[in-house]
């Protein structure tokens, strides 16, 4: 079943998690309510146009085709055109428009163009989607996998492209959520007796841009620790808990695309 599919389903993603252990309302908003945002950040759009080359690239090279840095670059260029000319959602940031990302999206793929990963990795799959249910959850947990390849000897590497501001510390990496999900992920489409390797390739918006790759591993323990933090986020849900939280410490807060609906939930709250 495609992604597009089971998200028409009820269910949960490493997403709409995050986003309720960030902000009940957040996630009510969207998820529930499914309320329109009053506009998409720059980044997010920046990066959906990123993502779509980069599974391009793979998709052409599964069939025996490298692409050149100059189509690379028309393929960038239709990509964000598609998504973001004439989008009047789109919100951006203090000195960026349509063409500014435009340019700074060709020099991220250039920089990825010659920096990508030389290796020998038999490609298994692209933007491979996964449904997995857990005990206790009676929605399933979906998603789908960026890249999916195989080394030579039989370990399974599975990556997430990310487009990101600054580079990632190992911690972030080493505890990220959503790359916990696809191990579980991939035991149970088959995996489970094989090596499993995680990896971030990050294309980073510095003022010279820059390609990083961040490999890390799960535990049984940190597949556990996943688990049970599902469990506790749908029993919120079910229970209809929707804490807000407005503090200074949710970076999320500031840029929240309900800021509106947040006021007129607190002002009704109190009325």
């Amino acid at each position: 079943m495609e992604l597009r599919e089971l998200r028409n389903t009820p269910h949960l993603s490493a997403s709409s998690v995050g986003d309720y252990l960030d902000c009940g309302l957040l996630y009510k908003f969207g998820r529930i309510d499914k309320l329109q945002p009053e506009y998409k950040p720059d980044a997010m759009e920046f990066g959906s146009a990123i993502h779509l080359v980069l599974a391009e690239i793979y998709e052409m090279k599964m069939a025996g085709v490298e692409l050149f840095i100059k189509e690379i670059h028309e393929l960038f260029e239709k990509c964000w055109t598609d998504i973001a000319d004439g989008n009047s959602l789109i919100q951006y940031a203090e000195g960026k428009d349509f063409n500014t990302l435009l340019l700074e999206g060709k020099e991220l793929l250039t920089t990825y163009y010659h920096k990508k990963p030389k290796d020998d990795f038999n490609i298994l799959a692209i933007e491979e989607p996964f449904s997995f249910t857990v005990e206790d959850c009676p929605v399933p947990i979906i998603g789908a996998m960026d890249l999916i390849e195989e080394d030579s000897s039989g370990t399974i590497i599975i990556t997430d492209f990310k487009t990101s501001a600054r580079a990632y510390s190992n911690d972030e990496v080493d505890r990220n959520f959503q790359l916990t999900l696809y191990q579980i992920a991939a035991r149970k489409m088959g995996y489970a007796d094989r090596e499993i390797l995680l990896k971030f390739d990050c294309l980073i918006k510095t003022k010279t841009p820059k390609f990083e790759s961040y490999f890390t591993t799960r535990t049984e323990a940190d597949e556990k620790r996943a688990i049970r933090k599902i469990v506790e986020v749908w029993k919120g849900i079910y229970k209809g808990v929707f804490i807000p939280n407005d503090s200074t410490s949710n970076w999320k807060c500031k840029g929240c695309s309900f800021k509106k609906p947040c006021d007129e939930w607190f002002m009704e709250e109190a009325a």
